[in-house]
């Protein structure tokens, strides 16, 4: 079907050594459009497997290689000085902090997993890159953008369950624990992403939907695009183990274009009305609440809007102290949350966040050491870069914590 072959019957094959012993790695061979495609499953902290990288790629003689890799995650793999280049401003503007928090636990995470094995999760991937600059052929970044994974997966979690997720990524910022051995043997199956959130993805079916299946679809679409029209090349994929059956399906079944696939695969779904609608709700109903209050008496009205601005700004600025701002962050927070709680495009987290960002600019030494620092507990808090997306995370949790217990309030005193 489609001019595709495959050398597989029953399952993947393992790769003979140089000595004739098989390794652990599989492999599976097939043909997709007049392309040979070798996929190589890998665990993301084996030695062996940086080892069997390393020299299929030295005796393939391969066209390209392709790695389980998108560009963001390819630079933070790439360039040690990836985040010195990080213009903060224009990441808190454009709605990014969260988006950035979640990229640092996740690294953070992966070093705890190298002090414990003495292996960085992703070497195998780095070898494959060295060895693709070695070889002189094409590399191919196959993998979809992490921060559109992250938002297609938040988007199909119920309400409950996004309190739960950010929770959990809250927590692990500064988790200390070693990584359990199930979580390792999980890596050892080779998905980085699925071993990270592992509990929400055995909770939820489309959870992993998004975190696995979704993007065995994405790579082996960006495969068939990249080597479109190239009948006759030879092209080694080096993917988790996890991923090795799902993509091999992915490239044998795919009967849609590769660029409606990605296209698909790509989009962000638009979060339901009700959360769409929810912060202009708040609006309505706060105001509505001091409409009410001061037609029924200017001291009820007064009163309404004082419990407003001190739940909000004072949950805001306690959130802001938390995390060491400031003292201006800190009334910073306690002046915006009463006023951006009201607004619905912009949080208390943004102005906070911007106004300790100016008065504690991080130097160059901040951004060089930050993937270092946020291992540790600490590092949260001496780190300027680290603490100015403290300062936004608890600033914000705590405006909204604010809202909500000022809304309750407030119905209290009207009803």
């Amino acid at each position: 079907m489609n001019g595709l072959s495959a050398s597989m019957e029953g399952g993947p094959e393992r790769d003979p050594s140089p000595s004739g012993s098989s390794v652990e790695e599989p492999v599976v061979r097939l043909s997709r459009d007049g392309v040979e495609y070798t996929l190589l499953g890998t665990a993301h902290v084996s030695h062996k497997s940086v080892e069997t990288v390393r020299r299929m790629i030295e005796e393939g003689s391969y066209d390209a290689v392709a790695v389980e890799l998108c560009s963001s995650r390819y630079r933070s793999l790439t360039d040690e000085s990836a985040w010195e280049d990080l213009d903060l401003f224009r990441v808190l503007r454009e709605g990014k902090a969260g988006m950035m928090m979640a990229g640092l636990a996740l690294g953070a995470y992966q070093r705890r997993i190298a002090e414990q094995l003495g292996v960085d999760p992703g070497a195998e991937m780095k070898a494959a890159i060295e060895g693709a600059a070695a070889q002189e052929v094409p590399l191919q970044l196959i993998d979809r953008e992490l921060g559109i994974t992250l938002r297609r997966t938040a988007h199909r979690l119920s309400w409950w369950q996004r309190y739960g997720f950010g929770v959990a990524m809250f927590l692990s910022l500064f988790s200390r624990e070693e990584v359990s051995e199930e979580e390792i043997e999980r890596l050892k199956e080779g998905d980085i992403l699925e071993a990270t959130f592992r509990e929400l993805a055995e909770g939820s079916p489309s959870l992993y939907e998004s975190l696995i299946v979704e993007r065995d679809r994405y790579m082996a679409a960006r495969l068939r695009q990249e080597n479109a029209e190239q009948p006759g090349r030879k092209v080694l994929a080096v993917v988790g183990a996890g991923h090795l059956k799902g993509l091999a399906d992915a490239l044998r079944e795919g009967e849609r274009g590769p660029e409606g696939e990605l296209a698909a695969l790509d989009e962000t779904p638009p979060s339901s009305r009700l959360l769409r609608s929810l912060p202009w709700l708040i609006l309505v109903l706060v105001l509505t609440g001091f409409a009410v209050g001061f037609a029924r008496s200017p001291e009820l009205g007064w009163r309404l809007v004082a419990t407003w601005v001190l739940a909000n700004g004072t949950f805001s600025a306690l959130g802001a102290l938390l995390a060491r701002g400031h003292p201006v962050t800190v009334l910073s927070a306690f002046m915006a949350a009463p006023l951006t709680s009201l607004n619905p495009t912009i949080g208390a987290g943004v102005v906070t966040a911007s106004v300790e960002c100016w008065f504690r600019t991080p130097t160059v030494g901040d951004f060089k050491t930050l993937r270092d620092d946020v291992t540790d507990l600490r590092g949260w808090w001496t780190n300027s870069v680290a603490r100015i997306f403290l300062v936004f995370l608890l600033s914000s949790l705590g405006s909204t914590v604010g809202t909500w217990l000022a809304g309750a309030r407030m119905f209290v005193e009207l009803f």
